[in-house]
């Protein structure tokens, strides 16, 4: 039998997990920035998701069977194609403290559809959890603030709804097939579709320096590939609001990217900010301990005691 112990050590090793895919997300701004070229937004978007895609499915070697052909369509423009395209243009629309305060509000996002789809109702330690989060990326970038374009914000959030869906979709149908063969076939999938576009609106790609070929191969096995595996894994043990809040910790590694290797200098203010975002995680995945019902010697049945968290934790 699973004891209290065994599943509190099974669900940390799953936070962990989960939280090695926003950290290695947070590299992605540094790299691109640096490394990779500037204007082709849909090419780097392939590039990214179709090799990631391919060297998944080279590892599991199973394809898709049955209504999987279409959902791994699906869950490819959630989560890859259309994803990757938002992203990048609302990076390019928006300045980066404006795109990472809208993309805090995944969390949220995932909480309320995660209610509508999984049956997990949020609970106050989440929302707590969620509206600390929201606070501290806030402080954290509140000091690099720009202009706002509007056409960067609706990119903006769209792209976070449409993961945000996309993650609680995975979540849905996770029960039956594993974390690497869904990963590999909606990544291949939305590769895929990105390629013909590519092609078309931005032509074939030209040779490209080693750093920018060395970029892409990072950011397509660490950041795409192993991060997939990792959130979507978490997602089959974990509640959507306990992997939804691990994703704040994409915009905090950025900003820490930037000091350890830009040399770039924070204010207290936004130290403040990093304790709040992290604090808040740390509440978000905490949970209510359960009361015993009072009895004359005798003990109710657990698994008929109504307990509002029962799933977490488990697969």
């Amino acid at each position: 039998m699973e004891t209290n112990a065994n599943r509190a050590v099974g669900g940390l090793r799953w936070i962990l997990l989960g939280a090695l895919a926003p950290i290695s997300w947070g590299s992605v701004y540094f790299v691109t920035l640096h490394w990779l070229p500037a204007e082709e937004p849909l090419t780097s978007a392939a590039l990214r998701a179709l090799p990631a895609g391919l060297l998944l499915l080279a590892v599991r070697r199973r394809l898709p069977r049955g209504a999987w052909w279409w959902r791994s369509v699906v869950l490819g423009v959630l989560n890859c194609s259309a994803f990757f395209v938002l992203v990048y243009v609302a990076a390019k629309l928006l300045p980066t403290s404006i795109a990472a305060m809208l993309m805090s509000l995944s969390p949220i996002a995932m909480m309320l559809i995660a209610w509508g789809l999984v049956a997990e109702r949020p609970t106050v330690r989440r929302l707590l959890g969620a509206a600390m989060g929201l606070l501290g990326v806030v402080l954290l970038m509140a000091a690099s603030v720009g202009a706002i374009d509007a056409w960067g914000v609706a990119a903006s959030v769209s792209g976070m709804a449409m993961y945000a869906l996309g993650s609680v979709l995975a979540k849905r149908w996770s029960g039956q097939v594993d974390s690497i063969a869904s990963s590999s076939w909606q990544l291949t999938a939305g590769g895929l579709l990105l390629v013909p576009f590519a092609l078309v609106l931005e032509g074939v790609p030209s040779a490209l320096p080693l750093p920018a070929v060395l970029g892409y191969a990072y950011i397509a096995i660490i950041p795409t590939a192993l991060a997939f595996v990792c959130w979507f894994g978490a997602l089959r043990h974990l509640t959507a609001g306990q992997v939804g809040l691990l994703g704040l910790l994409n915009p905090v590694t950025g900003v820490l990217l930037g000091v350890l290797l830009g040399g770039e200098l924070l204010t207290p203010w936004q130290w403040l900010g990093i304790a709040v975002v992290l604090a808040g995680i740390t509440i978000g995945q905490t949970t209510a301990r359960r009361r015993r019902a009072p009895g004359l010697g005798t003990r109710a049945p657990a698994a008929r005691a109504p307990v509002p968290e029962r799933d977490e934790g488990r697969p």
